[in-house]
């Protein structure tokens, strides 16, 4: 559960403000999404290998 303190007088959207920024480091929405569509591992770690190549081709190319 999230608890949002606020302080006496302090508006409303700074509070929901607070309250959207924790809730977006917690990852559950994130997560809901990632459950939504079944992956298989197998793709998962193609798909990281292509990022880490990917990611390596950039810092080739920043290197020279």
């Amino acid at each position: 559960m999230i608890i949002v303190p606020i302080k006496e007088g302090e508006n409303i959207e700074r509070a929901l403000k607070k309250f959207k920024r924790k809730f977006e480091k917690t990852g559950t929405l994130r997560e809901l999404r990632a459950r939504q569509a079944f992956e298989k591992p197998s793709i998962t770690n193609r798909d990281k290998r292509k990022k880490a190549v990917y990611i390596q081709q950039l810092q080739r190319e920043e290197e020279a």
